[in-house]
């Protein structure tokens, strides 16, 4: 299986969250996964990348052009995929994978998951979108989830559009026995 992986290029975070990035990339080789990723070699994304790498799996980066020159790409690359520009970039991650795992991360990390599991409930795939929520980093987004749910922003069978799990074990485990549950319309009432 293809897992993607949206995690932070910073390595200034606490060791906790490089542990997990870690055991994850360890995982995916053990598993005899492949990694696609956004191709860094530095924060989180290096660490991940560099644990599939030891672990066996094939490690494939996705990178705008722009950040090629900067030397950012993991060097122990099985494929570097060079695309124009951010929006490209996601659009071949997404191709290219057969499901999504996020890793504690920032801006980006925040935007590759919502766009992700926006195209899940508008149809436009049906694959696993998972995320590890090491040392409940991700409670206030997935508190703001329940109130998307509780004043009717979005349905609350949307709930089954995302796995959360504690560590990388259990994210993968749930990519892994992922069956896509019926989804209501978006655009119908109730």
């Amino acid at each position: 299986m293809r897992i993607c992986v949206f995690c932070s290029s910073s390595s200034a975070v606490d060791g906790v969250y490089v542990e997990t990035a870690r055991e994850l990339g360890r995982l995916l080789g053990d598993r005899n996964h492949e990694l696609v990723f956004g191709g860094g070699g530095v924060g989180l994304m290096g660490e991940l990348a560099e644990a599939a790498h030891r672990s066996g799996a094939r490690v494939t980066g996705v990178m705008p052009e722009a950040f090629v020159p900067k030397g950012l790409a993991y060097p122990g690359l099985d494929e570097l995929v060079v695309t124009r520009d951010m929006r490209e970039r996601k659009g071949v991650m997404e191709a290219r994978a057969d499901a999504f795992i996020a890793l504690p991360g920032g801006f980006g990390t925040l935007d590759e998951l919502l766009e992700i599991l926006t195209l899940r409930q508008l149809g436009f795939h049906s694959k696993a979108v998972a995320m590890v929520d090491t040392a409940g980093f991700f409670a206030p987004l997935r508190e703001q989830f329940e109130r998307f749910y509780s004043e009717r922003f979005a349905k609350a069978a949307y709930r089954a559009l995302l796995g959360v799990s504690p560590d990388a074990a259990g994210a993968l485990d749930y990519v892994q026995g992922y069956v896509p549950p019926p989804l209501p319309e978006k655009w119908m009432d109730g």
